[in-house]
């Protein structure tokens, strides 16, 4: 594997960090009160109490009588009364009766069920005695009041609870209303006097680092810039990759300012309702007014700061734009921040409004990229200072094979090194366990898969095709393993990496990148004639590298010296191609043509070579994995692998 090639308004005087105020307190949200929620179940078990207990209408002791005895009672003439529902009955009797002669318990209210082949004597033998009868319908509606009472109690005990809960919040300082519940800044404030995070803790992009000293040095010494005219920034716009290090700048600056620092993610400033998201903006920049001199931090800055001009918008559009607008106004609007610095954090810059880019808003953009090998190798420093080392370790040498991996990639390194050390019961981290720790990164997990000889045999020619390739084209990056043990995806892997760190690449280059991605497809036709899906991978790096020399690096003769860039308007959507349809059919003709040249070279290398791809072959068979000196010593390219490195 390879690495792929890529006048404002004045701001407000801050004041002296010894007359700092205290910072406001930050509310809490009412409705994640553990208060609040025990009271509504206090209040709803009150309800159901007083409903079901309190008003329920006492019952008189009853006895259930059978049918046949109810019958006796009658004829003895001993029922005043009945009340029928459906088949049920019960009534009141002149003297008590009992259950069962043996029975101890008597009553004069009874209830008895009517057996449904009864026949219909019951009526007339009713009447004859004299006895009242009475019925009701089965499912009786319940009384008014307990309707109103049922339907209505929880809401209205649920309603005062809210209401007395956000008028308390309202009187300890919180914004008014509903809204002002829901509207108040979720941002988080960092202690000044106990900072988690400092410049020591930064490494491998120094130049970034020297731009936020000078601002964390104007807020200690603002008197030291301000007697020469100069003006701190409103705002700064850190850019860069994932993983290259903009949020633990940002930790840092925290650290070392020794002033409030409050950070939040863009994202949690929008939610369903309209005006919320531009309540939690005033909230936050009226909190940090209050702490001034203070600093803001806005992490992915794009979940709300993305163009309005977009000409595809989805829905929301209304919250997003109201929390924008909010932005722009608290930054550089009628009543600016005062003694307030912005620090945003954004990885998509081409999608941002231009009104967040102006001077006067974030008026300093820093850019981060991935380290460099001096960079890489005082970030593993870092992250090593607390992991025991072997004597063998050269972080250094790691460094070198780590080539385009960021700060969170070594930081997940040193941890996965230390795992597999200790997996191992070793008492100290070795060489080996970071290289394995990079194989598995890199190239994924190891797989045990069971693959037939024929399979395995050709994984080996399409793997050699890979090797011999990186070894044969000038200018292609050297070849540093080879293996046909399965691994993530793969059912075989060519690990290639350039011998220094590359920031400029030439179009040999790039062609010999695509005749290595197409020396396995290569292999597999010289020596099989046909083909497998196994190049699927290799295919789509081709297709990428070449329509990017076509539409992006000017690389094709046909095309010109021409720059068309797709989703022109920046909005990532893919909705526009800023050049007509015969402009791409002549795209589409020379990605296949650079395609089509690159695999008869790729065709033509190994067939002049053929005997060292069955050496390599062989080789792999038997050792399953090869090392670089193992490859060079099977091919006997020794001298050329020499050239190609001082060639790339």
């Amino acid at each position: 594997m390879s690495s792929s090639p890529p006048s404002a308004a004045r701001p407000p005087r801050l004041s002296k960090p010894a007359q700092q105020k205290t910072p406001a307190p930050v509310l809490q949200n009412p409705f994640r009160s553990r208060r609040l929620w025990i009271t509504l179940g206090l209040l709803l078990l009150i309800n159901i109490f007083v409903t079901n207990v309190l008003f329920a209408p006492a019952q008189p002791t009853t006895v259930t009588l059978p049918y046949d005895v109810f019958k006796q009672q009658v004829a003895a003439g001993n029922v005043i009364s009945v009340t029928t529902t459906g088949d049920a009955i019960t009534g009141v009797t002149k003297t008590p009766v009992k259950e069962s002669p043996t029975s101890t318990v008597s009553a004069t209210h009874f209830s008895t069920q009517r057996p449904s082949f009864a026949d219909d004597s019951l009526e007339p033998l009713l009447e004859q005695h004299g006895v009242t009868i009475n019925a009701k319908p089965e499912n009786p509606p319940p009384p008014l009041w307990l309707t109103l009472l049922l339907s209505f109690g929880p809401t209205l005990l649920i309603v005062v609870a809210v209401l007395y809960f956000i008028r308390r919040a309202a009187s300890a300082g919180g914004a008014g209303g509903l809204l002002g519940a829901f509207g108040q800044s979720r941002a988080r404030l960092y202690d000044p006097e106990r900072p988690g995070t400092t410049f020591a803790d930064v490494a491998g992009i120094d130049e970034v680092r020297q731009e936020l000293e000078e601002l964390v040095d104007f807020l200690r010494e603002p008197q030291k810039y301000e007697r020469l005219g100069g003006m701190v920034p409103k705002g700064v716009l850190l850019i860069g990759p994932p993983g290259t290090g903009k949020t633990l700048l940002a930790r840092a600056v925290a650290g070392e300012a020794k002033v409030p620092f409050f950070s939040q993610s863009a994202s949690e400033f929008v939610e369903a309702i309209v005006g919320v998201g531009a309540s939690r903006v005033r909230d936050l920049f009226t909190k940090a007014r209050q702490a001034a001199p203070a600093i803001i931090f806005l992490d992915e800055l794009d979940a709300v700061g993305r163009s309005r001009s977009s000409g595809f918008r989805i829905g929301g559009n209304d919250e997003q734009e109201q929390t924008l607008n909010q932005i722009l106004t608290e930054m550089d609007g009628f009543e600016p921040g005062k003694g307030v610095i912005v620090l945003a954090a954004t990885n998509r810059a081409d999608v941002l409004d231009q009104a967040l880019l102006r001077p006067g808003r974030f008026d300093r953009r820093v850019t981060l990229q991935p380290p460099d090998r001096r960079g890489r190798a005082a970030i593993l420093k870092i992250h090593t200072a607390k992991v025991p080392l072997g004597p063998d370790v050269d972080l250094d040498a790691i460094a070198g094979a780590t080539p385009g991996l960021v700060g969170a990639d070594l930081r997940n390194l040193a941890n996965e090194a230390a795992l597999g050390a200790a997996r191992k019961g070793e008492s100290a981290v070795t060489s080996a366990d970071f290289f394995e720790a990079i194989d598995r990164i890199l190239l994924g997990t190891e797989r045990h898969l069971m693959l037939t000889p024929s399979d395995r045999e050709r994984v080996a020619y399409h793997e050699s095709g890979h090797a011999l390739l990186g070894l044969l084209i000038p200018g292609a990056d050297p070849v540093r393993k080879v293996t046909i043990i399965p691994h993530g995806g793969a059912l075989g892997v060519t690990v290639q990496s350039p011998v220094d760190d590359r920031f400029n690449y030439g179009e040999d280059y790039v062609r010999a990148r695509i005749v290595g991605a197409l020396g396995g497809r290569a292999a597999e036709q010289l020596v099989y004639n046909t083909l497998t899906t196994g190049a699927a991978s290799d295919l789509q790096q081709v297709t990428m590298i070449a329509h990017e020399m076509v539409v992006r690096w000017g690389m094709s003769p046909k095309i010109g010296p021409l720059a068309f860039r797709e989703n022109g308007s920046g909005d990532g959507l893919g909705l526009t191609r800023p050049y007509s349809e015969a402009t791409a059919r002549e795209v589409d003709t020379e990605v296949k043509r650079i395609a089509d040249e690159c695999f008869a070279d790729a065709v033509r290398l190994l067939t002049e070579h053929r005997e060292q791809l069955e050496a390599l072959v062989q080789a792999l068979l038997k050792e399953d994995s090869l090392g670089e000196e193992q490859i060079l010593a099977v091919t006997g390219l020794k001298a050329a692998a020499s050239d190609t490195n001082r060639s790339g």
